[in-house]
């Protein structure tokens, strides 16, 4: 069977159970599982002999089994299983006296003791791994690793001098002789022979084998309650061994060959396709050979060999079974670097492709329905807005499509600068088309753009279009469109159907960009009758830095807007610990005082209600419902735990791996968080304090249906409902001027760039505002951290970065990579600015020589996936 990386493990794995939980964190094909990370590697274990030991101090060590025993703990059920050592002949080749130790395990499973016993029989050849401790005078090792090894093989006496001097460094097993196995023989007595019917099976062929298995360093990867670090390495190398490789990876970049550690061939109780099972004598030559075929090299060999990277075969081989540390951080900075050189090619392509496109030239006028507007709107426009207008009305006039990102603060001001590119448009006898995520910022857009248009002469039609409207008022939007007269259409998703047709559409504006893929956006492409390519601006109030727009929008010219209009006053934010009663009352006392004086007050919940297994698809609530599932797959950047955040922090960035939330310890497992707040809980526990006494409260969530939506945001706008409990589903768009407070229940599970937008819905008409943020973050966690990021800033550039350095690209950037959709798993764009400015450079210089990559199908293959992977930001057509 040949086995590739898009071969799905349900084919390969016998065990259903584990399959099923490796599909849980987003594994379901070979090349899934390749590119799951490890978030850690732990440094290599030394030998030492028995009497080296200190307590407390990892170790290994070759011995004989003296002794077992079982003794059942009555008082406390179960059994104990003790198993004396001895290391005499281990212990002479490091020029020590040989001593015993004692190997202590206890389950309350007679299976298990069962299963143990039968391997420490007395006689057995066995090599230790693990932490001794003192127990009543005597050293104690509890529960170690234990690896057995066949009898009549290379013992582990003589011959390990070599490992004298590498005790001394401290290095151990990989100090002293170039090869320190190469002439170990054999020096114990054979075990004692399994009764009939009983036969044992050995974990090891050679002492020389199992030592280098225990000693050598080891990856750790996010697990879940289902399935283990150990077991998914496992499954892991037992793939690679099915594709090829024998051997791990050697600092020289080649496949070792027989002096060095073998990857062990999986039992067919794990896998059920064993390739090349027939032939166990493949030489490490052929295994390498077979490997690379089976995983091609992504970067141009060019490109490989300038930066002196590794093969991408061997890179996968030397993160998931590393010969050393050293090799381990190469290989990650080789498949780092191959992930910006895919990125930046991709969006080469992209933004080559756009401007080989045609588009409806659309210049200015004199005394333009533009100008009419600017001179007409009670404010004067910031520098910004000129600027960024200006811009705009350059790019419109050429007769190739313009591709522009316009990111802006909340409140900016960036639906007037698309309000002027639309006129433009207009005037130029086109029609224009602002596409906005919900019915409800819809609804809102249609009736703010009608009002300020209203006096400009020629009239402007402006049409709505959503899917929730009645039959005949969406045919009559239909025809509208349809009939190619110029105007303004403001629509919801109903855009892309295949009933909206937009004859002469000219410019095309997407609101939250983030909301929208690019199938999407290229069916509005067809919409046109001559084959044209609208003008596309995309617009985000999400903040991301300079250098994260560069890593994602490469294909777009970019505009920020950093200058608030007058007349807006900062949001006070306040912190609140959710278990400081006194607080909490106070804080409610407030919002009750800001109702009774005409105000409104938001409330929000991750989550529904108490059902809800997660967020109803808000974009950054981490880690709903204890999931690891999104964390592990999509991974980028940080290796915080809750309970180890700052040492665990240091030994991520010592190896380059960052992972985004504090939801797993240091061995991978998930760390148990409290359940999430619902709106449903939460509304019924505010109705019934005194403070709330006699006034009315709504709901709103992703769940409610447009026209309850339309309903509900008019009762709350208009007081009647002066409070609103809801989701995340106000955090675009929703504008009401007398919203003052807005109080945020398990703000520390949600990134702070999601915060910031959620914020920003209160404090827009000029009144003191208030940003109420509750968490249940432990004292000093990097969670509580993050929060004093918010609580600090306004500035939506500076908590953007903050929010990249604490969780990674994809959650600032949108909710698409939280399920591990995203085709980089470990670029940072922040800290890899430079490698990123690398790859862009040479991918330019590959471009210019091979536009269409036809010399570098891998390559053509990786960027296509990148594309389909990355739809939610790419914009390009």
């Amino acid at each position: 069977m040949s086995i590739t990386m898009d071969t799905t493990l349900a084919s390969l794995v016998t065990n259903k159970r584990r399959v099923s939980a490796l599909k849980s964190l987003g594994i379901v094909t070979v090349g899934d599982a390749l590119t799951y990370y490890p978030f850690r590697v732990t440094e290599p274990v030394p030998l030492r002999a028995i009497r080296e030991a200190a307590p407390g101090q990892q170790m290994a060590f070759a011995a004989v089994i003296r002794d077992m025993r079982v003794v059942p703990m009555n008082a406390r059920r179960g059994y104990r299983l003790e198993a004396t050592v001895g290391d005499a002949d281990f212990a002479r080749s490091r020029r020590v006296p040989g001593s015993t130790a004692r190997l202590t395990f206890f389950s309350y499973r007679k299976s298990y003791v069962d299963w143990v016993s039968m391997r420490l029989r007395a006689g057995t050849s066995v090599v230790v791994s693990g932490m001794p401790s003192e127990y009543m005078g005597q050293l104690q090792f509890t529960h170690p690793e234990i690896l057995t090894v066949a009898p009549g093989s290379a013992g582990a006496g003589a011959g390990l001098e070599g490992y004298a001097r590498g005790a001394a460094s401290g290095n151990g097993a990989f100090a002293g002789s170039t090869d320190p196995y190469a002439s170990v023989q054999s020096a114990y007595p054979p075990a004692v022979a399994a009764s009939s019917g009983a036969a044992l099976k050995y974990d090891a062929d050679t002492v020389r084998e199992a030592l280098t298995r225990v000693c050598r360093p080891r990856p750790v990867y996010h697990a879940s309650s289902r399935i283990s670090s150990e077991h998914i390495h496992e499954t892991i190398l037992g793939l690679l061994w099915m594709m090829g490789a024998r051997t791990s990876s050697t600092p020289d970049g080649q496949l070792a060959g027989a002096g060095s550690a073998g990857i062990v061939a999986p039992t067919t109780d794990t896998i059920a396709v064993q390739n090349g099972e027939e032939n166990s004598g493949t030489t490490a030559e052929s295994g390498a050979e077979a490997l690379s075929q089976s995983i091609p090299d992504v970067l141009p060999e060019s490109v490989r060999k300038a930066k002196n990277l590794m093969h991408r075969a061997e890179a996968f081989l030397a993160i998931h079974d590393p010969a050393s540390t050293t090799r381990f951080k190469e290989a990650i900075e080789t498949l780092r670097y191959e992930e910006a050189f895919v990125s930046q090619t991709s969006l080469l392509k992209a933004r080559s492709h756009a401007h080989k496109s045609a588009a409806h030239s659309c210049p200015l006028v004199t005394d333009s329905l533009r100008d009419q507007f600017i001179a007409s709107l009670p404010f004067s426009l910031t520098a910004g807005q000129q600027q960024v207008i200006h811009d705009i009305a350059a790019d419109l006039a050429h007769d190739w499509p313009m591709q522009r990102l316009l990111q802006g603060e909340v409140g900016s001001g960036k639906t007037v600068v698309a309000l002027a590119a639309m006129l433009q448009a207009v005037d130029a006898g086109y029609q224009a088309v602002l596409v906005a995520p919900t019915q409800v910022l819809a609804e809102q857009h249609a009736e703010t753009i009608g009002r300020m248009v209203e006096q400009l002469k020629p009239a402007i039609p402006v049409t709505l279009l959503t899917g929730g409207m009645k039959l005949a008022a969406r045919r009559k939007a239909l025809a509208a469109a349809s009939s190619g007269e110029p105007g303004i259409i403001v629509a919801t998703h109903a855009a892309f159907s295949k009933t909206f047709q937009a004859p002469h559409l000219a410019l095309v504006v997407i609101d939250e960009q983030h909301r929208f893929g690019v199938e999407q956006r290229e069916s509005l492409n067809a919409k046109t009758d001559d084959g044209t390519t609208p003008h596309l601006l995309v617009m985000t109030a999400t903040p991301i830095p300079r250098t994260a727009a560069m890593t994602w929008f490469g294909d777009l010219d970019i505009s920020w807007l950093t200058e608030l209009p007058g007349g807006r006053k900062p949001i006070r934010t306040v912190v609140v610990n959710e278990a400081d009663a006194a607080t909490m009352c106070r804080m409610f006392a407030h919002i009750r005082a800001r109702v009774d004086a005409g105000e409104r007050a938001y409330i929000v919940c991750p989550r529904i209600d108490a059902d809800d297994e997660g967020n109803e698809g808000g974009s950054g609530v981490s880690a709903a419902a204890g999931s690891a599932r999104g964390r592990a797959a999509a991974s980028g950047s940080s290796a915080r735990t809750a309970a180890g955040g700052r040492a665990t922090r240091a030994a991520a960035d010592a190896i380059g791996i960052d992972d985004p939330y504090e939801t797993f310890d240091e061995n991978g497992e998930t760390v148990a968080r409290p359940p999430l707040h619902a709106v449903a809980e939460i509304a019924d526990r505010l109705q019934k304090l005194p403070q709330f006494q006699g006034i009315r409260f709504a709901t709103l969530t992703g769940r409610d249906k447009d026209d309850v939506k339309t309903q509900v945001m008019a009762d709350f706008a208009g007081g009647e409902t002066p409070i609103l409990v809801s989701t995340t589903v106000i955090e675009v768009g929703v504008d009401v001027k007398q919203a003052s407070c807005i109080v945020i229940f398990d703000a520390d599970r949600y990134g702070l760039s999601q915060l910031h937008q959620l914020r920003g819905r209160v404090g827009r008409g000029g009144t003191n505002s208030w940003a109420f943020l509750i968490s249940r973050a432990e004292p000093g966690s990097p969670a509580e951290q993050r929060l004093e990021v918010i609580h600090h800033s306004l500035d939506g550039a500076e908590i953007a970065q903050a929010d990249l350095e604490f969780r990674g690209a994809g959650d600032v950037l949108g909710d698409a990579q939280s399920g591990g959709k995203s085709s980089l798993k470990l670029l940072r764009v922040v800290k890899d600015a430079d490698m990123i400015a690398d790859a862009r450079t040479r991918a330019e210089q590959l471009l210019a020589a091979d536009p269409e990559l036809a010399d570098e199908v891998q390559l053509a293959g990786a960027v296509l996936d990148f594309t389909r992977g990355n739809e939610t930001f790419l914009t390009s057509s």
